[in-house]
């Protein structure tokens, strides 16, 4: 385990706070607010050294580069905004998918990715009109 240092420290600060996987860039931004001089080298070198002890995990998407989540956060899914690209945590499981396999596969893991639009990006929702009444 390597030593705790400010940098380390605020790394593993902004991911936990964050409530979604970060991107290391994102990872970066955030952390600067304490240790304005970090760079992403550093920051890259840390994510890689806490995945290797244990305390992130990378989420891998298709076709997109690793985001970092607390290892703690046990058995989830993700959902990923389709315009700005980022993140969340999905807490919930539909549970076991193995009825979706083929005859004679046997699944030993799953991952469940929704896309959309998060609540920043999408357009908001008009009010369904109201009816009127009449009089009888």
């Amino acid at each position: 385990m390597e030593r705790m240092t400010r940098q380390r420290s605020a790394i593993e600060t902004s991911v936990g706070q964050a409530g979604r996987p970060l991107l290391p860039q994102e990872v970066l931004a955030l952390a600067q607010r304490a240790v304005p001089g970090l760079s992403i080298a550093t920051v890259y070198r840390q994510l890689k050294a806490l995945v290797d002890e244990g305390t992130l995990r990378a989420v891998q998407l298709a076709g997109e580069p690793p985001r970092y989540e607390p290892a703690a956060h046990g058995h989830h899914h993700h959902f990923q905004c389709t315009r700005c690209q980022r993140v969340f945590d999905m807490h919930g499981c539909p549970g076991d998918l193995a009825h979706l396999a083929p005859a004679g596969f046997v699944v030993e893991n799953h991952e469940v990715t929704l896309y959309g639009c998060c609540a920043e990006c999408a357009p908001p929702r008009r009010a369904a009109p109201q009816r009127r009444r009449t009089a009888a």
